[in-house]
């Protein structure tokens, strides 16, 4: 599957990109713990996307692996340490302010632990078939279908602040 879609019309000073030369200045993560029909989110309290309904995730520190920091960054933020983890796919952002960041998603199907607030964020659970997309970013309700059908996806996204430009994804039709 290939979508392009400009919603709203660019702006006639933005960069025309090429993401197949298109460079991150900050390599990030997500994951998703998925079970019993339900997935485990957080309300984000700091940091960017504060405010805003997502997965656990953040920066990957210098010599971090992604998957190292996925995980590290759900035992800080909802004190839970996921299991059975694979990676779901990656997303590409690009802000009229020039900020360009890359995330790597996770999906892990269990977990130890018991969610707890951190000072970072507010665990819940939502149903798969009530998952929360008007207090998430934009961009969420378009590749996260891909990541509950285990298919691989490369999604980009333009944005002006909170408002989503652009969407490129391709997803893996296996």
């Amino acid at each position: 599957m290939s979508a392009t879609t400009p919603t709203p019309p660019l702006p006639a000073t933005w960069p025309k990109l090429d993401w197949d030369r298109w460079e991150p200045q900050q390599e990030c993560v997500l994951l998703f713990v998925i079970e019993n029909g339900q997935v485990l989110l957080i309300e984000k309290k700091t940091g960017f996307g504060r405010g805003k309904v997502n997965g656990p995730g953040g920066k990957i520190d210098p010599g971090e692996t992604a998957l190292a920091a996925a995980i590290r960054e759900t035992q800080e933020e909802i004190h839970v340490t996921p299991t059975g983890i694979v990676p779901a796919g990656e997303l590409r952002f690009h802000f009229a302010d020039g900020y360009a960041m890359r995330c790597q998603v996770f999906r892990a199907d269990g977990h130890t632990g018991t969610p707890a607030e951190s000072a970072e964020a507010k665990p819940f659970w939502a149903p798969l078939n009530a998952v929360p997309f008007d207090a998430m970013w934009q961009d969420d309700r378009h590749w996260f279908p891909f990541l509950l059908d285990r298919r691989p996806f490369l999604a980009c996204f333009t944005f002006d602040g909170d408002t989503m430009l652009t969407k490129t994804l391709h997803a893996d039709d296996a």
